[in-house]
């Protein structure tokens, strides 16, 4: 069976909610490292501006279709079957998992306080919950001394779920940079951590389904986001329309 379709350039895997968290669930306590991508629209601009970045998504173990738009498209390529899957939603399943299995988890990026905001709301929805591991590093460059210290410090915690909120595309790199050194499943959420802290809030439920949760978020960071969404967004449909007339990129 199909397990992956290529939107654009983006292999983005064919499945549900309850499927990946059964796949994620299936790789916790194997003590290797794996990393889930949550995708896209921005992701997947990204894969198709850049053939390094490409390598790193495709070669994600698990790439989920985050985002409405990703999920339309697998639906107009005549995947029936195929499901949105929101990271939010993984996030928050995993960790209610994690929870009920005395299973450690972990978080990597945004600054301090949201980290200390982040932890504090989670322990009021799961009092239970083991979070052994929680760090921000600068906003720089790591040297190899510092990138070596964190790797072993994650390790050393025995957290079985590393939640990264680098944002993309510098925590897929991350990920894919650390896979074989870190014994843990990795999750690259991006805003997660934003939301979950009550720093962003979320886009109505109504927007979410139309697929217009973009707006909502533009409006709300207009300076950060409005020259991202102008590139990718008309460029998204483009590329994908020629998808649908039948042109296949290169790989």
């Amino acid at each position: 069976m199909l397990e992956r379709k290529k939107i654009i350039t983006m292999e983005v895997d064919i499945t549900s909610h309850e499927k990946a968290i059964q796949k994620i669930q299936r790789w916790i306590g194997t003590k290797r490292g794996y990393y889930t991508c949550v995708s896209n629209v921005h992701m997947c601009i990204e894969t198709f501006n850049n053939k390094k970045f490409r390598k790193i998504v495709n070669g994600a173990d698990l790439v989920v279709p985050d985002g409405r738009p990703i999920y339309w498209a697998q639906k107009l390529l005549g995947l029936k079957e195929a499901q949105q899957v929101r990271g939010m939603d993984l996030t928050f399943s995993l960790c209610r998992y994690a929870e009920q299995n005395n299973i450690k988890i972990g978080f990597y990026g945004s600054s301090e306080s949201t980290l200390n905001t982040l932890q504090k709301n989670l322990k009021n929805d799961y009092p239970n919950i083991n979070i052994a591991f929680a760090i921000s590093p600068p906003y720089r460059e790591l040297s190899p001394e510092e990138k070596s210290s964190t790797i072993n410090e994650i390790n050393n915690s025995e957290i079985d779920i590393l939640f990264v909120g680098l944002g993309c595309p510098k925590q897929e790199s991350w990920m894919a940079e650390h896979k074989n050194q870190l014994n843990c499943v990795m999750l690259g959420v991006g805003a997660a951590f934003d939301f979950i802290a009550g720093n962003k809030k979320h886009a109505p439920v109504i927007m979410q389904r139309l697929g217009i949760e973009w707006i909502f978020r533009l409006l709300s960071e207009p300076k950060r986001l409005w020259r991202r969404y102008l590139s990718t967004n008309p460029k998204f449909i483009g590329l994908f329309l020629l998808q649908l007339c039948g042109y296949k990129f290169p790989g």
